[in-house]
């Protein structure tokens, strides 16, 4: 070993001390104000969010600001930890995209639970079964998730963050000669994410929609000559090799994911509101919601319409502004809103994703 490497070595092995010091310095700071607090609340999103914006901005590298956000939202996790464990529920089985988006918000240090549906997550949150849920809401290829977006009209959790997840989608099999593969399971949104690959690399191979991706790679695992669309993640959980990787037509492919709980997330400096309205039946009345929010400059990064189940062409529009509902203009902004919309539900303020 040349010397010059050894001393590298040598400061490596300091500076993990110091590290080590500092965390555990850190996690004793985090305890002393688990037992300052007097609600008990043990998550504060706005307060992580800060956390997280700081050190971005006060990153120089060589560390992109994206593995600044997951090193410390693990320090974060494992110090959360130490106050009280938190129970998390998200769109499973192991394996998911879901999964995945549970773990970048919340770190390794949580319980999760896995639930076959959509519907199991909300469920669990409402009846206290976990503190949190986390479900997909739209994805950049495929749009809106109709049943998140029915579900938070129905219930009376808030949404109290976000999550946006890069989603490679790949070919999973046991054998990975595709002439062989005659069937390909995946869930709906992620077939149609990788329609354009499949036409031209699988075409007269059936594709099974199924609930999840890490179903489709369970089922893929048990079946000749089957393959399944989901994330790398997956592959391990089920024993199969990654054939081909990076499949989505669209290299920007995204989700977001909705974090739910029961508790109202204060500013955090850069958030986002979302709601749900619904317009009255007169010329205009569209119009009327939109310029209640352009009046006081309020910005809308989303709105979306979706049947309402209430009548028979009848819609109701899910809308995204930024800002928090405490700020003073868009407060005044959602004051009016109110007065205009036929309905309105605010589904909650929260940090926009790190």
């Amino acid at each position: 070993m040349s010397e010059k490497l050894k001393q590298c070595r040598e400061q490596i092995d300091g500076l993990d001390d110091e590290l080590m010091r500092l965390v555990n310095q850190r996690a004793a700071l985090a305890q002393k104000i688990g037992h300052l607090k007097e609600d008990g609340v043990v998550l504060r999103p706005e307060r992580e969010a800060q956390v997280l914006r700081r050190l971005q901005d006060a990153n120089p590298g060589p560390l992109s600001n994206a593995a600044i956000a997951a090193l410390f939202t693990e320090v974060m996790s494992q110090c959360r930890a130490l106050e009280a464990p938190l129970s998390v529920a998200y769109l499973g089985p192991e394996g998911t995209f879901t999964e995945a988006a549970a773990l970048k918000r919340f770190g390794s240090a949580v319980e999760g639970q896995s639930c076959a549906t959509i519907d199991d997550v909300f469920r669990a949150v409402e009846s206290g079964a976990v503190q949190y849920g986390v479900v997909p809401v739209e994805n950049s290829t495929e749009g809106a998730i109709g049943r998140t977006l029915d579900l938070l009209l129905q219930s009376t959790l808030q949404v109290c963050g976000e999550v946006m997840l890069a989603i490679h989608q790949c070919l999973l099999s046991k054998q990975c000669e595709l002439s062989t593969i005659q069937t390909v399971y995946s869930h709906p949104q992620s077939l149609g994410q990788c329609q354009g690959w499949l036409n031209v690399n699988l075409p007269h191979a059936a594709r099974i929609a199924v609930a999840s991706n890490a179903e489709a790679a369970r089922l893929a695992a048990g079946h000749p000559n089957s393959a399944a669309i989901a994330g790398v993640q997956a592959a391990g959980h089920f024993g199969l090799n990654v054939c081909v990787e990076n499949i989505e037509d669209d290299a920007r492919n995204t989700t977001r994911f909705l974090v739910l709980g029961k508790q109202q997330v204060a500013a955090s400096g850069n958030d986002k509101t979302s709601m749900v309205l619904s317009a009255s039946n007169r010329p205009g009345a569209v119009h009327d919601l939109l310029t209640s929010l352009a009046k006081h400059g309020v910005s809308m990064t989303k709105f979306e319409s979706r049947p309402s189940r209430s009548g028979l062409w009848e819609y109701v529009f899910y809308v995204d502004i930024e800002g928090h509902q405490s700020d003073t203009h868009v407060a005044k902004a959602l004051a009016e809103l109110k007065q205009a919309a036929a309905f309105m539900k605010i589904l909650g303020s929260y940090p926009v994703a790190v």
